[in-house]
């Protein structure tokens, strides 16, 4: 029988390859552009930059400190700065990604029980797995794809 930690590891690295596979079919100009006029949607290189930034404060050291690092700007996390590459965010993107792998690999069962903190609030290191794999998936990574490229020229699986 799958523990639940190694399911999550797996079903995270699903959506990770399906998502780096999506991107891998955009160009540049797809990759920065704003889908809406309004500039009310986030490109994907803003939703990548976000998902990276989201990840490393999450995982990094997330069983002796709050996911929400103090050195975190959230906000900036949806606006390009001038140093803002492609190479650099799908960089930062890899970082957040190994960021959890790293928090991840060496959980036994046990751990899962254990109380973590997210912006102050207490989660069990389940609870925490749980609500970031819903936060990629229904906000971010999949849907936040789906919406922003171009559904007849993208080839985009489900995480199943």
């Amino acid at each position: 029988m799958i523990s639940f930690g190694a399911e999550a590891r797996d079903r995270f690295a699903r959506l990770r390859a399906t998502a780096e596979g999506a991107l891998a079919q955009v160009g540049d100009q797809e990759f920065f552009a704003l889908p809406e006029p309004s500039g009310e949607t986030n490109s994907i290189a803003l939703v990548v930059k976000h998902i990276a930034g989201n990840a490393r404060s999450r995982w990094t050291d997330f069983l002796n400190s709050d996911g929400e690092k103090p050195d975190r700007h959230r906000d900036t996390e949806f606006e390009l700065a001038a140093g803002d590459s492609r190479g650099e965010l799908m960089a930062a993107w890899a970082r957040g990604w190994q960021a959890l792998d790293d928090a991840l690999s060496p959980l036994g069962p046990s751990d899962l029980e254990r109380t973590i903190t997210i912006r102050g609030e207490p989660h069990t290191v389940m609870q925490a797995l749980t609500r970031q794999l819903v936060h990629m998936l229904r906000g971010s990574v999949l849907k936040g794809l789906h919406r922003l490229l171009p559904g007849d020229e993208i080839l985009i699986h489900t995480v199943g």
